[in-house]
């Protein structure tokens, strides 16, 4: 049975009984009914699609610099598998039009999103059999919806118990948004503090945004305080630069006047002066894992778990030392 003997005997066009199968609108509601009524009695069904050798990688933005170091542990992956990469932006409300019904009709073996997948992206992708991984999630996912995230609260932990080993007693945070896992380093910064037995002064935490402008807008602030910290760590990288900044602008010297730990350890920080202690999110790894995951979910291999956080680890560098003795 094909397309075009259901459209002869319906006495429309190919082009007609192929907007009617796939639901598209510009058929009258009498054509239509026709054309479903010869389907529904030859038993056609349309062949299968099969899907394009690629897998697709999908950024909200690209500004950041660990984009990089996805793309990259993607590839590696994607080429290992003699599978092609490609690489797409898109925000929640693109001023382009473009979606990720873009995405399903390019029908990927799997589709990587980074920081987020709508619960209507998931259906769309669903629909059409096209497996997914959400990459470093920034909220909690249903049960059973595959990710691969960091183990942020352990990073946060990390370096407060750092600055706290080194004597730091003021201690101050710029977090981030209130995403699940800027709340996660917030939640070990304050495990950390009350580990050592120092309270979390309301004062010395400060959410913005995740930005070298933000961090720096907070940092003066914090920097300003006549009992000002003595030690800063950011939900960031991005931050942590705006606090160099600020420190460079109010005279002050790190890590000799200010202790100061960022979070993700992109490439570029470890050329900063000084060079940024930072915890190390393992990007190229998560990235590996998390296209791995998804090329098996499309082989239809059963998988010991969908969910997956690579741990976090502490780099020490050289902003970080004892506290100045007042």
């Amino acid at each position: 049975m094909t397309i075009a003997y259901i459209a002869e005997s319906a006495g429309v066009s190919i082009p007609t009984v192929s907007k009617v199968l796939n639901g598209r609108s510009g058929v009258s509601d009498e054509t239509r009914a026709r054309v479903e009524q010869l389907i529904h009695e030859y038993g056609y069904r349309k062949p299968p699609q099969s899907r394009s050798n690629l897998v697709e990688l999908v950024f909200r933005e690209l500004e950041h610099m660990w984009s990089v170091e996805i793309i990259r542990g993607v590839e590696r992956v994607a080429r290992r598998n003699g599978v092609g990469l490609l690489v797409s932006e898109f925000g929640l409300s693109d001023a382009d039009g473009r979606t990720i019904g873009d995405t399903v009709g390019r029908r990927p073996q799997a589709v990587l999103s980074v920081a987020q997948l709508l619960e209507t992206e998931r259906e769309q992708l669903t629909a059409k059999g096209i497996p997914f991984v959400v990459f470093d999630p920034i909220d909690e996912l249903p049960d059973g919806v595959p990710f691969v995230g960091a183990t942020n609260w352990r990073g946060g932990q990390a370096a407060t118990r750092h600055l706290v080993e080194l004597g730091h007693r003021r201690i101050a945070m710029i977090s981030g948004p209130d995403h699940d896992f800027c709340r996660a380093r917030l939640s070990g910064y304050v495990s950390a503090l009350a580990e050592a037995g120092l309270p979390t002064d309301p004062g010395l935490v400060v959410k913005t945004q995740l930005s070298r402008e933000h961090g720096y807008v907070a940092a003066r602030g914090l920097l300003s305080r006549p009992d000002r910290p003595t030690a800063v760590f950011t939900a960031n990288d991005m931050q942590a630069l705006g606090v160099y900044q600020a420190a460079r602008e109010l005279g002050l010297g790190i890590p000799h006047d200010l202790s100061v730990v960022g979070f993700d350890d992109v490439p570029a920080v470890a050329w900063m002066d000084p060079p940024l202690t930072t915890v190390h999110q393992p990007l190229a790894e998560m990235a590996t894992a998390a296209t791995e995951l998804a090329l098996a979910l499309g082989r239809g291999e059963a998988v010991p778990q969908v969910g997956l956080e690579i741990v976090t680890t502490l780099t020490v560098r050289e902003s970080t030392a004892v506290p100045k003795e007042e």
